[in-house]
């Protein structure tokens, strides 16, 4: 299995309340182990825009795998945090850090 640092892109269309980013964060910290942490990169960054980014490991054994199980965990995010589909809707993930092992 590989680790692999996937960024989640996605805009508010609605108002969010301020108790949701937290809930967010607290969801995913699991996922933003070293390879993230060394790289400085932060689990959630929000824009004056509405849009934010999410970034956060997974392990899988390819680039597909990875980028699947992070839109499901992300959107499980959200959704824990009050934050349906059409109040959050995500772009397409991207790799953007890859640790094998090697």
């Amino acid at each position: 299995m590989t680790s692999f640092v996937i960024t989640v892109p996605g805009t508010f269309v609605s108002d969010v309340a301020d108790s949701a980013r937290p809930v967010v964060e607290r969801k995913l910290a699991s996922r933003h182990t070293e390879v993230s942490e060394n790289e400085g990169l932060r689990l959630l960054t929000l824009n004056d825009d509405r849009t934010f980014s999410i970034r956060l490991e997974v392990e899988a054994p390819d680039k597909y795998e990875a980028e699947l199980d992070a839109m499901r965990i992300v959107s499980a995010a959200l959704k824990e945090a009050g934050l349906s589909e059409s109040d959050a809707p995500l772009g397409p993930p991207a790799v953007t850090g890859i640790d094998s092992g090697l």
